[in-house]
């Protein structure tokens, strides 16, 4: 009975058990630690079909506005370019963040006023853009460019309203008022 511990083995699954954790070195554990952080229940969201919806049309307006002289045609094309890119690169950044399960990971960040107020103030900055380009495309050699990235510019804007509206009902619905939450029932 001496010899007993020494003959039991403990493993469970095949001999290469000893591998790292997520899979094994390399891509593969690369990619099964990845895959275990991605968020499913979010990629079949509406806001996740909205950010991917930001983020081509965003490409495309971005393509469309930079494709022309903007600064010969107007100084204001700078302000559409800045929005363009950047809330492109911040969309980008932000469903990357999701995806990945990032507000689990890092719950000290007010995530839903974070996603509401960046999604409100998208808005406001694509509405902007938009008026600035509609303005000057009619008087433009560039009108066929130019009138698509208006369009694409005032699609945008609807589209973070929408994801604005989405992530307020999101706020609302974890709690966003404290008072009605300590009202005795």
């Amino acid at each position: 009975m001496a010899d007993f511990p020494s003959k039991v083995t403990t493993e469970t699954s095949s001999p290469h058990s000893q591998s790292p954790p997520h899979g094994g070195t390399g891509l593969r554990g690369l990619m099964a630690g990845i895959t275990t952080r991605v968020d499913v229940s979010f990629v079949r969201s509406v806001p996740a079909m909205l950010m991917v919806a930001e983020t081509v049309a965003g490409v495309l307006h971005w393509a469309l506005v930079a494709s022309t002289p903007y600064l010969a045609v107007s100084a204001a094309y700078g302000w559409v370019m800045f929005v363009a890119v950047t809330l492109w690169i911040f969309s980008t950044l932000l469903f990357l963040a999701l995806l990945l399960s990032v507000p689990q990971r890092l719950p000290v960040v007010p995530w839903a006023v974070t996603v509401m107020m960046y999604n409100g103030v998208a808005a406001l900055l694509y509405l902007t853009a938009f008026i600035a380009n509609a303005a000057t495309a009619a008087n433009s050699a560039y009108v066929g460019h130019l009138g698509a990235a208006a369009f694409f510019g005032a699609a945008l804007t609807l589209l973070y309203g929408a994801s604005a509206y989405l992530s307020y009902l999101d706020w609302r619905g974890d709690g966003g008022n404290a008072a009605s939450s300590t009202v005795p029932t």
